[in-house]
């Protein structure tokens, strides 16, 4: 099956992978906040965050093992992936025996962190962190098998997994919290089924590639070992700047401020993570596609693919984050929950403006990951990590909650201009002008469709309703994908995805 139709078929099982999950996601938020309250939900979003940092333990052995999965998947040398698996494994059993001794040993941290529990007992926080933590930890223990049908570009196998497993679990937790009120054995009920869930993967792959059990498997050379090891102490750097990047916010926020804002703003980020998750399906499912690229084909075919991507991931990312200036604090704020949970615009307009910019640059970090081109910018998100640090706690003193993301953006904007110098020389052996030229281009038609529409909305949206919701959102739709077709129609581009689009309609129309 050519790169093309794996793409596809990871796409619709994304889709619809990701449909179900925004579903049972906002459904059990719901029941949670409703019954649970403000407290706990920070509590829950700061230890997801707290193990997000844990998880740099992996020290980025697995992007590492799946680039070099590429090759021998592609020639189909079961030899050779099967001495990868190996080393996989051992090192993921590894990084778990690591994330289980630091995260106890962070155990007597907590009740500094959480100064002010509303109720909750030391002992209690200290119970539901440990359920974190073990959840954390099980997951190494499958999930190198993952590496192996994603570097086949069958992606789809563990989005249905993890679909399925999103459903059972949301559908038990909400009857918990009905019939309990305990957050106790709402997060029970989560290890419980998530331990089958991995239990059953491990079986499953067993079975689908049976050559993973045998016991006579070959050392890879001093070589093959050297290139992973270089390429996972480049990776370590990424992770760990990163987590100082991405991870940090609402810890910050919980000791400056209070546990209960992180359930706030998660409230705005958990809706921008879904549609993200929506639109990085795509992208996400072609990674695959791109080390196929990369090993195969020339590096004037890699430019012209990697641009066609680049222009899709603005083009989405822009009407994303269009849409949700115009209509996040209207969903979250009135729609679903009351003005107690309404996020102030300044904030907003930084979490947006980080967003799109880290969404311009999917595509960068995608082909990086392909092509294997860790080393050249290892120190840069460590050095983005200390700006985001100082700048985010210097302005959660000064200027308030605000003062987070002016650090998370000003750290996003430093990776927006030296990743692409890098990927141009090192990948392309280009100039990277053509790369900011387009970016200004896609930024300036973004700005004037945003322009154009807050007149419309304040026509519009007199009140927050449904209809006015609705009838705001198809506007939005229209008026900016009218304009960026308008603007973008005659580029290449364009013009490639306008061919697989028609040729795909084809396809289904003939079936």
């Amino acid at each position: 099956m050519g790169r093309v139709r794996q793409a596809e078929k990871n796409i619709f099982f994304g889709y619809a992978g990701n449909i179900v999950i925004i579903v049972m996601g906002l459904l059990q938020r719901t029941v949670f906040i409703a019954l649970l309250g403000k407290t706990l939900l920070g509590v829950n979003s700061l230890y997801t965050d707290i193990l997000s940092m844990l998880s740099l333990a992996e020290l980025g052995i697995g992007s590492a093992l799946n680039y070099s999965l590429y090759k021998p998947v592609a020639d189909n040398d079961l030899e050779k992936i099967k001495s990868y698996m190996r080393l996989y494994k051992r090192a993921y059993l590894a990084i778990a025996g690591v994330i289980a001794v630091i995260g106890v040993a962070l155990i007597p941290f907590l009740p500094a962190l959480i100064r002010d529990g509303k109720g909750i007992s030391d002992r209690e926080l200290v119970l539901y962190y440990l359920i974190f933590l073990f959840n954390t930890v099980s997951t190494y223990f499958v999930a190198y098998k993952y590496s192996l049908v994603n570097a086949q570009q069958r992606n789809y196998i563990q989005t249905n997994i993890a679909t399925v497993t999103r459903i059972v679990v949301t559908l038990a937790q909400i009857v918990t919290l009905y019939l309990t009120r305990s957050f106790l054995l709402f997060l029970l009920a989560q290890s419980a089924i998530e331990l089958i869930q991995k239990i059953f993967v491990s079986v499953y792959f067993n079975r689908l590639y049976p050559y993973l059990t045998d016991r006579n498997v070959r050392r890879l050379d001093r070589e093959e070992t050297g290139v992973v090891v270089t390429k996972t102490k480049a990776l370590m750097l990424h992770k760990i700047g990163d987590v100082a990047r991405l991870s940090t916010d609402s810890v910050i926020i919980t000791y400056f401020m209070d546990v209960d804002w992180v359930g706030i703003v998660g409230n705005y980020t958990l809706v921008i993570t879904y549609v993200s998750n929506f639109i990085g399906v795509i992208f996400n499912s072609v990674i695959s596609g791109f080390g196929n690229l990369v090993a195969t084909e020339s590096r004037e075919k890699q430019h012209a693919m990697f641009r066609v991507y680049r222009f899709f991931a603005c083009w989405l990312y822009g009407f994303a984050a269009v849409g949700f200036w115009l209509l996040l604090t209207p969903l979250v704020a009135g729609l679903w929950l009351d003005e107690s949970w309404r996020l102030g615009q300044t904030v907003l307009a930084l979490i947006l403006i980080d967003f799109y910019l880290k969404g311009g640059r999917t595509v960068l970090v995608n082909f990086k990951i392909a092509a294997g081109v860790f080393e050249q910018d290892r120190y840069l998100p460590l050095i983005q990590g200390a700006v985001n640090l100082i700048l985010s706690i210097a302005g959660i003193r000064y200027i308030g909650l605000a003062g987070v993301y002016v650090g998370t953006v000003v750290s996003g904007v430093l990776a927006n201009l030296i990743q692409p110098v890098i990927v141009y020389r090192d990948c392309f052996d280009r100039s990277p002008w053509l790369y900011f030229r387009d970016s200004l281009k896609y930024i300036a038609v973004i700005a004037g469709v945003l322009l154009l529409m807050l007149p419309v909305k304040a026509v519009v949206m007199t009140r927050v309703t449904i209809a006015t919701f609705a009838s705001m959102a198809v506007i939005v739709t229209v008026a900016y994908n009218a304009v960026f077709y308008l603007c973008f129609k005659r580029t290449d581009e364009f013009a490639y995805l306008w061919r697989l689009a028609a040729g795909r309609l084809k396809f289904l129309r003939k079936g």
